[in-house]
């Protein structure tokens, strides 16, 4: 089968379509007809070697995260799945295959798709929806009444954190350009501070927590707009000794890199009386049976910004990492 391939570490040529071995479902395993997969920025950090530190994969190896497709068969012990079953799954991280006509998944993280999507939807979804649920419900706690800032919430990321907030009962800002602005509006976003125009610390106070998707210099400003004890929970920037112990099992070893790392950014949390957690997401297909289920009771949509052809799978990459996609990016088997 042809298949998107991860060959070295380095640019956009170091991932070329190539024929590789259809794979076969094991013991506790599933195999799915991949019929669309979710393009994602940890995608191309993993190509450009920037996560080697923290995982090196086995290369070379076929790409991708997250899929959406059908079972085509199950390996032994497999209970929860049928062959025709319609599921999505953000796939074991070390393991990657998504960009394929087929992948194996273990079956615990594979959930079955909202009935309410097609599959090009349904693929945009596990990464994003797992990423944005864990941070605003696990690490953040959000509970009605409670007022959280997302950055940058036209992103794939944002657009479901905007809609998961509001899920939860909580009052969200958020910062877009005026492109974007529609559209977190219409997901629910009740403050929008066009980035270009405004400083969002110079407009919002007093928040419960904070959810950063764009680093940099909002990560920074996201703690002075908290509440004494709150906390800014980031996917962007750098990993801290929690994301070691927690989202990693690893040792002292690498908690005490990461705190060296991300010294400056938790100094700037305690000086302004506020926490940082930097969150690596898990997967999980009961967190993505919960996405589907809010999915099909229509608290939760998926925004799509543009679907490629798997052919052109390199052109959606370079749209993707200009950086400007309103949602997911997705390609179609």
């Amino acid at each position: 089968m042809k298949a998107y391939v991860l060959t070295r570490y380095g640019g956009p040529d170091a991932m070329e379509i190539r024929e590789v071995p259809e794979p076969q479902a094991g013991p506790g395993e599933v195999l799915i007809r991949v019929r669309a997969a979710g393009l994602n920025p940890i995608d191309h950090k993993l190509r450009e070697g920037g996560l080697r530190l923290v995982k090196r994969l086995p290369l070379p190896m076929v790409a991708g995260s997250e899929l959406a497709g059908e079972v085509e068969a199950v390996g032994a012990g497999v209970t929860r799945f049928a062959v025709g079953d319609r599921v999505f799954a953000r796939v074991d991280k070390g393991k990657l295959g998504a960009f394929a006509p087929h992948a194996v998944v273990e079956e615990s993280l594979v959930a079955k798709m909202p009935a309410a999507l097609g599959f090009t939807d349904a693929a945009g979804l596990p990464l994003a929806g797992l990423t944005a649920l864990q941070a605003l419900r696990d690490e953040l706690g959000l509970k009605p009444g409670d007022r959280v800032f997302i950055s940058g919430g036209a992103g794939g990321v944002g657009t479901l954190a905007i809609q998961l907030a509001v899920s939860m009962g909580a009052e969200v800002a958020t910062t877009a350009s005026p492109r974007g602005a529609d559209l977190v509006r219409s997901l629910g976003a009740k403050t929008v501070i066009d980035y270009h125009e405004q400083k969002f610390k110079a407009v919002l106070h007093d928040y419960d927590g904070a959810f950063d998707l764009t680093g940099g210099q909002d990560l920074l400003d996201s703690f002075a707009i908290l509440k004494p004890g709150a906390t800014t929970v980031s996917v962007a920037k750098t990993p801290e000794p929690t994301t070691a112990r927690k989202d990693m099992g690893k040792g002292p070893l690498f908690a005490a890199v990461f705190g060296l790392l991300s010294m400056k950014i938790r100094r700037e949390a305690r000086r302004h009386g506020a926490r940082y957690r930097f969150l690596f997401m898990h997967p999980s297909g009961a967190d993505l049976a919960h996405l589907a289920a809010l999915v099909d009771a229509g608290e939760l949509k998926p925004v799509t910004d543009r679907v490629f052809p798997f052919e052109q799978i390199a052109d959606g990459f370079a749209y993707l990492e200009q950086g400007r996609a309103k949602g997911k990016v997705v390609v179609e088997m």
